[in-house]
């Protein structure tokens, strides 16, 4: 894949890294990588932490575009992308309401259901609908094992596996410190996928699909950064005709919440009938050295260095504006 672009004419560009979700020390990682690849490069490029400074500086400053390097909250959940839109300043990625929603997996999922798209079965709950005879109910509807989870947190926070039903109330208050709703999910017990995707509409493309391979303690936020110990396969080992029924789901999940630029879908590939089910959409992905995204790139034959310029080149902002 052939990236050319014209570095003069992306200006002064800011990488949005930081801030202040839980996630800021992943987005600090990302944000050092795509800030030294593009400098790299030759791209006026700069640091820019709105944990630490107002984004209204960005246009005091001169910033032509972002890279937005930001996870969870305040960084991928449209907040950070309005603020641009006002602003002016095209960014990458999607925008306001595909990021908004994308960050909200009950919403995502309500959208992929209207879709026909393969999901999990879920349980959304509430606080005040956390009794024991509820917890009892969600254990009779989806049995066990079963996830719990945050629906506006990503990088695996808040989550839990549950595998007896004594330990739901606890795997509840757990994702409950994060977010005013908790996620039930239906465990699919398989090989866990991720695909990402690149472009906007139907020019999008999916890049080759990652199968996931992740020690006995499981594919946490330790295992996920900070260590050796999950394995990545690409080429994933799946035959060609369900490579590409996934790539194939993940893009009609990408358009369907009018994503642009690039994202990543999770999904988990039943074992029984190898059948894959759709967990998320990451509108903004890691870009570490443990990062999926410039893994499965580089498989297609774009380095780190020309995703990020290719990323970069496509910013944009909601009415279609293009730096």
């Amino acid at each position: 894949m052939n990236v050319n672009v014209n570095v003069k004419a992306l200006g002064k560009v800011a990488v949005l890294m930081g801030g202040s979700s839980a996630e800021r020390e992943i987005s600090l990682l990302s944000g050092g990588g795509v800030l030294q690849a593009l400098q790299s490069q030759g791209v006026d490029a700069h640091a820019f932490d709105p944990a630490q400074r107002p984004l209204a500086e960005l246009e005091t400053d001169g910033f032509e575009r972002c890279f937005i390097a930001l996870h969870g909250r305040h960084g991928e959940d449209g907040t950070v992308q309005g603020a641009l839109e006002l602003l002016g300043i095209p960014y990458t990625g999607s925008g306001v309401m595909a990021s908004a929603i994308a960050m909200d997996k009950v919403m995502t999922k309500r959208v992929w259901a209207a879709e026909g798209l393969p999901m999990p079965r879920q349980v959304v709950l509430r606080r005040p609908e956390c009794s024991p005879e509820r917890l009892a109910a969600v254990v009779a509807e989806l049995g066990l094992p079963l996830i719990v989870k945050p629906p506006h947190e990503g990088s695996s926070i808040g989550m839990t596996k549950v595998e007896q039903a004594s330990q739901l109330a606890a795997a509840v208050e757990l994702a409950a410190r994060h977010d005013s709703v908790v996620l039930c999910e239906e465990f699919i017990q398989g090989a866990e996928l991720t695909c990402p995707v690149l472009g906007e509409g139907e020019t999008a493309q999916a890049l080759p699909v990652i199968r996931i391979v992740p020690p006995p303690a499981g594919y946490d936020y330790n295992n996920k950064y900070f260590t050796d110990e999950v394995k990545y396969l690409v080429p994933s080992g799946l035959d060609a005709a369900l490579e590409a029924r996934v790539q194939d789901i993940v893009l009609k999940a990408y358009r369907a919440l009018g994503c642009r630029g690039w994202g990543r879908a999770d999904l988990m590939l039943r074992a029984s009938d190898g059948a894959p089910f759709l967990l998320e959409m990451n509108t903004s992905p890691g870009m570490t050295g443990h990062s999926l995204v410039p893994m499965s790139a580089r498989a297609a034959g774009i380095t780190y260095e020309q995703l990020c310029l290719r990323l970069l080149a496509a910013a944009a902002l909601d009415g279609g504006a293009r730096g």
